[in-house]
């Protein structure tokens, strides 16, 4: 059975938790479209979050990568189109590092786009009417970190491997005044976007984030 990589990061900016990590704990082990789901932690620190990235494709061989991570102050899941070849942090990582205007690859090509049928996803997600939208930015702290990085792998080494990132929500236990969703319902709808990962080969040719 093909696998699917999905990874979420670990609690950062003094949050006790992370709805990535525990949406990939959920969703382990799974088997969704034909595909067994194997969940991994990534550290919220640059460079180390790639190096574990790369030891799970090496571990595993999947046929799909998801990457989550937590987009505090949006209101729905974010399939991401683009990720940028910079690491800009408004913060510190978890290990206290703050790089500003470094390349995530030295002299890496400026952007990748996500393999993923992003707007299929969302179109999936929206039936079943859960907050859905592509994202035109990854950001530039260690979200867009990995994503860049994944990219990178899969380009120069595992070509035939499809992947990219999505954002979730704060739950709404983090947050008294920011938007939020309920685990339940994002995890639901990550297991959505699993299967659409899978089933569709080509994405939707619709305006960003429109249903058909």
């Amino acid at each position: 059975m093909r696998k699917v990589l999905l990874t979420g990061f670990e609690p950062f900016d003094g949050q006790a938790i992370n709805p990535s990590e525990e949406i990939a704990r959920e969703i382990n082990d799974a088997t969704i479209a034909r595909h067994k789901v194997v969940g991994a932690l990534l550290p919220c620190v640059f460079g180390a979050a790639l190096k574990e990235l790369k030891h799970q494709l090496k571990l595993h061989d999947p046929a799909v990568v998801i990457c989550l991570g937590q987009a505090g102050g949006r209101a729905e899941i974010t399939p991401e189109r683009v990720a940028i070849n910079i690491d800009d942090a408004r913060i510190a990582d978890n290990a206290g590092q703050q790089p500003v205007d470094k390349p995530v690859v030295k002299d890496g090509p400026a952007a990748y786009f996500s393999t993923l049928p992003i707007k299929a996803i969302v179109q999936e997600l929206r039936k079943h009417d859960i907050p859905a939208a592509v994202s035109q930015t990854a950001g530039t702290f260690v979200c867009n970190h990995v994503f860049y990085g994944l990219m990178h792998e899969l380009a120069l080494h595992r070509p035939g491997v499809r992947g990219g990132f999505v954002h979730v929500p704060f739950v709404p236990e983090q947050t008294k005044d920011q938007p939020s969703l309920p685990f339940e319902l994002m995890t639901a709808g990550i297991r959505l976007a699993i299967a659409a990962a899978v089933d569709y080969r080509r994405d939707l040719k619709v305006a960003a984030g429109a249903t058909s």
